[in-house]
């Protein structure tokens, strides 16, 4: 890089150098008079040394050194001001990013890639027919869905001060000189309560917890965000395709997981989904109703002034009970009529779930009475078909710049929340459906042993089931415990689209889905519990929530479009697809490929097996939707989510997505209103490119670029199974060496760690398998066994080289793999893994693991640089680099005093203090890191 490049790189970079120094300066000076110059000095000692490893000035056991043997007092202290010095840091990027995006829209540069607007340009230039538009974004929908899966480790008061920090910083930068003092004090006075407040949580989270913790993202951003969003596509797309009725329904559409995942979650039940369901729908009742208050006090227009339709003057009839009050006033008599009926609405619906329910939305204190009560609306059409006469009228009476306002963004908020406000997604394993179909077909008589069944004689006792009203229980069936609540719950999601509509529950998941039989026992529960409706002599089966297979190992993603293909040959499973306008979602799992069979190994079974159900889907006439369960961090499916929709195949995403988010990546997206709208826009537009556009890239050449694939992923994944798999005491090791015991006494979430009461990789969740790797700084889910790959198939070969360098360039899914491989390999750091691995008792059993981790990291650093050319990892990515520099000094305590109290606990100190203290740091780098699990 020459001189004047970095000068450049220095210049843009100085204001966030200079907002990190003053919050660490503002923290420092907290830490001095709170904690004394004892904890102060220990602090600015490690400090320096840190910055001083990661100039490569001193050796790693600086700091080290000063670390072993701190009195656990002193230690709680220090750990608790690096996670501070991080956490502000990170709220300092955050910053330079809105400075960096605000400068070059200044300069008027072209829109960057993932805007919507670069997607329009794109968009433009290849002039798509309109007929051609309509039929691939006919069934169009884009859903990021919030899952019970948190990793996200802030307290909300931790959260909630953060984010007041970053709002005084942005004022900061905008004030004159004479109010920066001021608020310079209230920023040390939020420092202050962030030292004064405690990191982590004494209990564990219960799911009522995380219920409220994802509903907050509404009130925060996606409720004026989403609906704004869902308008701006629609125009946009109907100005370049006026002829076309695009997007009727809104693209922008979320779901949830908290409160209707229940597998290997024991805590959610018939209860947590009705109060799921009951507290998010209050959350836009209320939404609406307050917006219905502001309406009535703006819209005071007066019939001597303005004439009104005849729809609006019946809307204005049934208005308030005393037709004196407001005479001349039609719009707020009408508005009034309809906050009346919405209140009701509201009322009913939210006691029929939940009749103890006091909720945030408090109907009555919105001031809406009728002596009848109000006839609540029936569904939220009926409630769009009143606003929308309302609307006609203004617009009737010249006054479209009224309509445009507040009305318009009740209207989009309605036709895109309804009722329900996000789809509740039901989960539950395979598994457990096979045992209460078991115990049901016994109790009834059917079957008394139908686990004996083999595969075909289930599929027909199953579809003869299907096809009969007749239950198979009594209301005196006497069940066990585990088939009275799996029923319950259906039982409950049956109640929630009875008061909510058919969108409150959109989709029922299936977890390690392997057959037919698999599918259609969760249709028979589902059947059971009043959700499926088998239909008679003159109507089909149809069922409001489609029954959703989630293929999550390589060999079930391999059969995936196999075993769909043998339900759709089912004609009572056929039908309920009909039902549904011929579309099927299928769920992709990205944690178990990965924790199966290695990074790049899984990364090519979701490309094959999602190319695999594009073929199916077109031979079966069916419009498939694909749910991507994408976690945080790469070794989870994560990255950018821009350029993971563009590197889908050809074919797969159709106007169609649907993506889980996970873990502190929801509060990094959706916490403040420019980042969600951002992110949002980056699902939309790589949407929109990749169902419109040729972004494969590959032409001819795809079939020999697929067959080179297979060839290295099967390479990987036998490298990977050799160490994880196949070497003895490499769970031993795991163990040791990774805090994935103590990962399990983190407070962060309801859900236990591991699916079974076992120490196996196969049956620990993919969340402590990952963060337990990323917080001993190996990442090693996010590329062991690529390098292997990689340099046995180029073999010294420069034409082999080439021709992976010039997929490389060519293909967005090979470049986005190796893109994600950088990033993580550039958070790690085996010289503090080196550190981790001296917790291993047996010396042989560390040398050996560790030896065969060096050696395949440094191969896979190698053979990437030699494919894409780069002389760094994040060469690509220099703002991530630029994060590092800033952050990752801080992480040197942090991960050396980890270290330091699992020796002292697994030493027999087992002191809460100790405890607490490791606890303290998971917390620390989990935000150092942030993309943890």
């Amino acid at each position: 890089m020459g001189d004047a490049q970095t000068a450049a790189g220095n210049d843009a970079t100085q204001p966030l150098r200079e907002d990190i120094r003053f919050l660490g300066g503002v923290l420092g000076d907290t830490i001095r008079d709170h904690e004394g110059p004892e904890v102060f000095d220990l602090v600015e000692r490690v400090r320096v040394e840190a910055f001083r490893v990661r100039r490569e000035e001193v050796e790693r056991s600086a700091v080290g050194e000063m670390l072993t043997g701190v009195d656990i007092t002193v230690a709680l202290p220090l750990i608790r001001a690096f996670s501070y010095f991080v956490l502000l840091a990170n709220l300092a990027e955050d910053i330079q990013r809105d400075r960096r995006r605000a400068a070059h829209e200044a300069a008027g540069e072209a829109p960057q890639d993932s805007s919507l607007a670069a997607t329009y340009r794109k968009l433009d230039a290849a002039a798509v027919p309109g007929e051609r538009v309509a039929e691939l974004l006919s069934d169009a929908l884009v859903s990021p869905v919030i899952t019970a899966h948190p990793t996200e480790t802030r307290r909300r008061t931790v959260f909630d001060t953060q984010s007041r920090i970053t709002e005084l910083m942005r004022q900061r930068l905008r004030a004159p000189e004479a109010e920066r003092e001021t608020l310079e004090i209230e920023i040390r006075r939020q420092v202050l309560t962030l030292w004064r407040t405690a990191l982590i949580r004494l209990s564990r989270l219960r799911i009522q917890d995380e219920i409220a913790v994802g509903l907050r993202y509404y009130e925060l951003t996606l409720l004026d965000v989403i609906p704004a969003i869902n308008a701006g596509v629609r125009a946009a797309l109907g100005s370049r395709w006026p002829e076309q009725r695009l997007l009727p329904k809104p693209l922008l559409r979320p779901g949830s997981w908290i409160g209707g995942d229940r597998d290997g979650n024991p805590y959610v039940t018939a209860e947590v989904v009705r109060t799921a369901a009951s507290q998010a729908a209050g959350v836009a009742f209320g939404r609406y109703l307050r917006d219905l208050v502001q309406l009535e006090k703006t819209l005071a227009l007066s019939a001597r002034l303005v004439s009104v339709t005849p729809a609006l003057d019946a809307l204005a009839d049934r208005g308030y009970p005393d037709p004196r009050t407001y005479a001349d006033e039609p719009y707020r008599r009408a508005l009034y009529g309809i906050r009346v009926r919405l209140t009701e609405t509201a009322r009913q619906a939210v006691a029929a779930l939940d009749p103890a329910a006091a909720g945030p939305w408090e109907f009555e204190s919105y001031g809406a009475s009728d002596p009848d009560g109000g006839t609540p609306y029936p569904t939220p059409q009926d409630l769009l078909d009143d606003l929308d006469a309302v609307d006609a009228s203004l617009r009737a009476g010249g006054d479209a710049l009224l309509a445009d306002d507040l009305l318009a963004t009740l209207r989009y908020s309605v036709e895109t929340f309804g009722f329900h406000l996000q789809g509740l997604d039901m989960r539950q394993n395979s598994e457990t459906h096979e045992q209460v179909v078991t115990e049901l077909l016994a109790w009834a008589g059917v079957h008394p042993d139908y686990p004996s069944l083999p595969e075909p004689e289930r599929v027909e006792l199953l579809t003869r089931e299907l096809r009969t009203r007749r239950p198979l229980l009594s209301p005196r069936a006497r069940l066990s415990e585990q088939a009275a609540e799996e029923l319950g719950i259906v039982r409950a999601a049956a109640a929630v689209v009875a008061a909510l509509g058919p969108d409150a529950v959109p989709n029922y998941i299936i977890s390690m889905c392997t057959s037919v039989s698999d599918l259609l026992e969760a249709a028979l529960l589902l059947k059971e519990g009043g959700l499926l409706d088998p239909g008679g002599a003159d109507s089909g089966p149809s069922c409001p929530a489609g029954i959703v297979p989630l293929f999550e190992t390589i060999e079930d993603l391999a059969a995936g479009a196999s075993t769909l293909a043998a339900a759709l040959r089912v004609p009572e499973y056929r039908e309920l697809v009909a039902a549904r306008g011929m579309r099927q979602e299928v769920m992709l799992g990205y944690s178990d490929s990965n924790k199966d069979g290695g990074y790049l190994a899984a990364n090519w079974a979701l490309y094959r097996a999602e190319l695999d159900l594009v073929e199916l889907a077109r031979e079966h006439g069916i419009r498939l939707r694909l749910f991507h369960g994408r976690g945080g961090t790469v070794g989870r499916g994560g990255g950018r989510s821009y350029d993971a929709i563009l590197a889908q195949p050809a074919g797969a995403v159709r106007g169609a997505l649907r993506l889980t988010e996970q873990g502190e990546v929801i509060a990094a997206k959706y916490a403040e209103r420019g980042s969600a709208h951002r992110n949002l826009e980056s699902l939309i537009a790589g949407t929109l490119e990749s169902t419109l556009l040729d972004v494969e890239g590959l032409g001819a050449d795809a079939e020999p670029s697929y067959a080179l694939m297979d060839e290295l992923a099967a390479r990987a994944r036998a490298a990977y199974s050799q160490l994880v798999h196949e070497t003895p005491g490499f769970v031993e090791y795991f163990r040791q060496s990774t805090p994935v015991a103590e990962v399990g006494d983190l407070n962060i979430g309801s859900r236990p760690a591991s699916r079974k009461p076992t120490n196996s990789v196969s049956d620990l969740r993919a969340i402590p398998w990952v963060m337990s790797w990323s917080q001993a700084r190996v990442m090693l889910p996010g590329w062991y066994g690529t390098g292997t790959a990689l340099e046995e198939w180029i073999d010294g070969d420069p034409e082999r080289l080439a021709r992976l360098s010039d997929l490389y360039r060519r293909w967005p899914f090979f470049r986005t793999v190796l893109s994600n491989l950088a990033q993580v390999m550039a958070k790690s750091d085996l010289d503090i893994a080196a550190r981790y691995a001296e917790l291993v008792d047996d010396i042989d059993l560390r040398k050996r693991i560790f030896a065969m981790i060096e050696r395949e990291h440094a191969r896979t650093v190698a053979v990437h640089a030699a494919i894409t050319g780069n002389d760094h990892l994040l060469a690509d990515n220099p703002s991530l680099a630029e994060s590092i520099r800033n952050r990752f000094p801080y992480l040197e305590p942090l991960n050396q005093m980890q270290v330091e109290l699992l020796r002292r606990l697994r030493a027999g100190d087992d002191s809460e203090l100790v405890k607490r203290g490791i606890l303290l740091t998971m917390n620390g780098l989990a935000t150092a890191l942030r993309n943890s699990g």
